[in-house]
């Protein structure tokens, strides 16, 4: 089947490319980037995309899928679904699923399950077995076997000294290690840490818990020569670390997510438990560093750190309830909404932030677009208003902080792997 996508913007910052022209793609492939003959038009099935945006496709380096294990909250097709709604063409999964990913079965087993979908499913593998910070994971076999990056998510790589061992294999392979930055001494809490979790009465979390694994990561990386990931950060001094950590020329980058740079303490006081992260809600300060940071180049990438979870779990004493929040099919119009749309951010650095640097920093080639390449793209509307519905969403969960939220912003369609999801519905091209 060949497609034209007329008279769409073409943006790829990487490529200095930022133009208007018609696309034209066969078998998955950019065969005329212009030019296109009319023969080719009468042939092929036509998108009118005039005030359309097309971008290389996007990636979340941070999503959980919950299969194998909790397959009632996700599955890997689920969740590549929400990927896709949301205009993500490639997603990597925690590994904190019910077996851990710390064997090369389980990661073969992931990459199987996916291989035939829209979106690109990458597996992180568990840095230590069980994820318990104890004894290494069989690190050399899971990279063998598909794993881009290691991590002990949903909890901190316990000691400094199994911390060290980690970051010495993971060099020998130039792979990152993506860390949650909370001291367990510290964060046994349901929220930030400050004026707001005094009036509520909620055991809290201060920022320092965060801080002092992010300076301790980032000591050892730079004594290692290793390379650090810092997930989901979350607090002004984190951002300041890796800001003076990046003047030295040490290993490290960052994400946030954009219920970070959007949401703050004072949410939790309707106790709604959809407002209950890991790491917490922090306070306006924060924000306004996290976003300092996202324009100087401080954060390098925004990812979901999408953590789908049952109503049931979910409706209890906030205490009691779990942290986390869908967030494939929100993050980029909240993106363009509260970042591109105030002038925070350029598109084109939200492209590299969505896109670009998530690729580069789990070594996975960047689409491009140009004649002769895979079809890999987003096509977006930036000025696009819509309401955010959860009974609409893909993933098989709903829990979110943002239903009924106005967003300037959306996918309305990507491209992968021979196919397209457009209008709700994916089209074999």
């Amino acid at each position: 089947m060949k497609i034209i996508l007329k008279q769409v913007r073409l943006l790829n910052p990487e490529q200095k490319l930022d133009k208007k022209d018609d696309l034209l793609i066969e078998n998955g492939v950019i065969k005329k980037v212009g030019g296109i003959a009319e023969a080719d038009f009468k042939s092929s099935r036509v998108f009118e995309f005039e005030n359309k945006i097309c971008i290389p496709g996007l990636f979340d380096m941070h999503v959980h899928l919950r299969e194998p294990g909790r397959e009632d909250e996700e599955t890997i097709e689920t969740g590549s679904n929400a990927a896709a709604a949301g205009g993500f063409t490639g997603v990597a999964c925690m590994p904190n699923t019910n077996p851990d990913i710390d064997s090369a079965e389980i990661v073969r087993f992931i990459k199987e399950k996916s291989k035939n979908h829209l979106v690109n499913v990458y597996p992180v593998a568990a840095a230590t077995l069980n994820r318990k910070g104890e004894a290494l994971s069989p690190m050399f076999e899971l990279v063998e076997s598909g794993a881009v990056a290691f991590s002990d998510d949903g909890t901190v790589i316990k000691t400094a000294a199994v911390l060290r061992s980690v970051m010495e294999y993971s060099k020998m392979f130039d792979t990152p290690i993506i860390e949650h930055c909370e001291d367990d001494s510290l964060s046994d809490g349901a929220m930030n840490e400050g004026l707001t979790s005094t009036l509520l009465g909620l055991p809290a979390i201060p920022n320092v818990a965060e801080d002092l694994i992010v300076a301790r990561d980032i000591m050892m990386a730079e004594f290692i020569g290793a390379r650090i990931h810092i997930a989901h950060i979350s607090t002004k001094g984190a951002v300041d670390l890796v800001r003076q950590a990046k003047k030295k020329g040490i290993k490290v980058t960052a994400e946030v997510t954009p219920h970070h740079f959007t949401l703050t303490d004072d949410n939790i006081k309707s106790f709604d438990t959809n407002y209950k992260m890991s790491p917490p809600l922090r306070t306006r300060t924060d924000i306004d560093a996290i976003i300092e940071g996202l324009k100087d180049g401080t954060i390098d990438v925004i990812a979901s750190d999408h953590a789908p979870h049952s109503i049931e779990e979910k409706e209890m004493e906030f205490i009691y309830a779990p942290n986390g929040i869908v967030g494939l099919e929100t993050t980029l119009g909240l993106v363009l909404s509260e970042l591109v749309h105030k002038k925070h951010l350029t598109l084109e650095q939200a492209v590299e932030k969505l896109s670009i640097n998530p690729r580069k920093i789990l070594k996975i080639s960047t689409p491009r677009i140009k004649e002769g390449e895979k079809a890999d793209l987003t096509i977006l509307d930036e000025d696009s208003i819509w309401t955010v519905d959860i009974s609409k969403f893909k993933s098989k969960s709903k829990n979110s902080p943002f239903d009924k939220r106005l967003i300037t912003g959306r996918s309305v369609a990507v491209i992968n792997n021979n196919k397209m999801f457009y209008e709700d519905k994916f089209i074999e091209i």
